[in-house]
C-alpha cells in the first residue's frame, strides 16, 4: 500500500529537482521514492550481511583441510 508524505525543501533544490526529473522523464515523487527505496534496500542488505557474519563468527568456521599437527609440536618447551 502506498502512502503520501510531505517534505519541505529549499526552493532551489525543488527547481533543480524538476529539471532532473524532466531529463529522466519522470516525476520528483518517483525520483524520491526510488532514492529512498534504494537506501532502505542497501540498509536491509547490510544488516542481513552483518547478522550472517556475526552468526558465522559465533559458530566458528573452518576453511577445510585436515590438521596434521598438534599445538605441542609447534611450541617446544
Amino acid at each position: 500500500m502506498k502512502q503520501n508524505i510531505t517534505i519541505s525543501l529549499d526552493k532551489e533544490v525543488i527547481r533543480k529537482s524538476k529539471i532532473l526529473a524532466a531529463r529522466k522523464e519522470t516525476s520528483i515523487s518517483k525520483l524520491l521514492a526510488d532514492s529512498l527505496t534504494s537506501i532502505v534496500d542497501r540498509e536491509e542488505s547490510y544488516e542481513a550481511a552483518k547478522r550472517n557474519g556475526l552468526s558465522t563468527l559465533r559458530k566458528g568456521f573452518r576453511l577445510g583441510g585436515v590438521r596434521k599437527w598438534k599445538r605441542e609440536d609447534l611450541y617446544e618447551r
